[in-house]
């Protein structure tokens, strides 16, 4: 099948939706299909406000369009709602094919944290325009009821996975740190809450690994926290497995691909009882939750590593490929 795939996310970023479309690209050619990427690289661009790490398409519309004539695809994946996802939903319904879409982030959440726009605001524009879609795919059970409730449809499940070669137990770094090792992993942005971490009376260093538009400010702000910047393959892995609780702040996600490849390496959770968190985490075995996050930190450090590697085996990244190809929408198929 000849899939064409839309995003506005794509590398050199690095953050949870990149990853997840990385992955499911090689399952998906790994298993014979035929996937072009339509990303913002051969577009003219501009830095996202408040955010320049991501480039955003300007005016995409008529070399999208050459793109996708030119490749003719069998089925079209909407991953995101920016201008190339805009651009290929006009595409798809001035041709009258189906497509499919994905609601990776919390959109309305990030947009009220930077400008203050009410989310309902947001949630009605995002209804109108996944509203076409065949399905809507989500990758918890607990943003599949969030959205319901706000008047989506047609939402599927699509859930993720983890390299557990790259993320398991082993050594710690050398580093000097004071135990125990308290550590954020992930984008240092307004939204991951990660403020609410550095202000946590805990024992021992924390730690934040990833880079943003927030890090300087919080560095500032918490120079007894150690800031490392982006880490990626066998040094992050090396990180994570370095860290006695991985403290996960977030209330925006809607899954959270650090908390597998944290459990992947042995490290427990405590995170807030929310989505994301409430999906992905068995607590008392591979994490706490708990709106008292440095309670949860202090119980998460008497849990199992080894109880915690094996809640993350159940996540594999062809269970999740599968998922996903289930809910394409092949319009040669259909018209035939």
């Amino acid at each position: 099948m000849r899939i064409l795939l839309a995003t506005d996310a794509w590398s050199p970023q690095v953050n949870g939706v990149v990853i997840t479309l990385g992955r499911t690209i090689d399952g998906m050619r790994n298993a014979g299909h035929e996937v072009e990427v339509v990303g913002p690289e051969g577009f003219r661009t501009i830095p996202c406000p408040s955010y320049p790490e991501i480039r955003l398409a300007v005016a995409p519309f008529r070399r999208f369009a050459a793109l996708a004539d030119a490749f003719a695809p069998d089925a079209v994946h909407i991953a995101t709602e920016g201008p190339l996802g805009q651009a290929a939903r006009r595409w798809c319904l001035a041709r009258r094919l189906a497509f499919t879409t994905a609601y990776h982030t919390r959109f309305p959440e990030y947009v009220r944290a930077r400008i203050r726009l009410p989310v309902a605001v947001t949630y009605a524009w995002l209804r109108r325009f996944h509203a076409p879609a065949s399905a809507v795919m989500v990758a918890t059970r607990s943003i599949r009821d969030d959205l319901q409730r706000r008047g989506f449809h047609n939402l599927a499940m699509w859930s993720r996975g983890v390299d557990t070669q790259l993320f398991q137990p082993g050594p710690r770094l050398v580093s000097g740190w004071r135990m125990p090792v308290h550590m954020y992993v992930g984008r240092v942005a307004v939204e991951k809450n990660i403020e609410a971490f550095l202000r946590l009376d805990l024992p021992g260093t924390k730690v934040v690994v990833g880079d943003g538009p927030q890090r300087a400010a919080l560095q500032e702000r918490h120079p007894e926290a150690v800031f490392t910047g982006a880490k990626r393959g066998e040094e992050l892995a090396a990180h994570f497995r370095s860290a006695d609780v991985f403290v996960f702040p977030s209330r925006t996600d809607t899954f959270g691909l650090v908390l597998l490849e944290a459990m992947a390496s042995g490290t427990p959770i405590a995170a807030y009882p929310v989505p994301g968190p409430v999906d992905v985490v068995e607590p008392g075995r591979s994490g706490v939750l708990d709106e008292d996050l440095a309670a949860a930190a202090k119980r998460a450090r008497a849990l199992d590593r080894g109880v915690v590697r094996a809640c993350a085996l159940d996540y594999s990244w062809e269970r999740a490929t599968a998922q996903f190809l289930h809910h394409l929408r092949p319009n040669r198929a259909r018209a035939g």
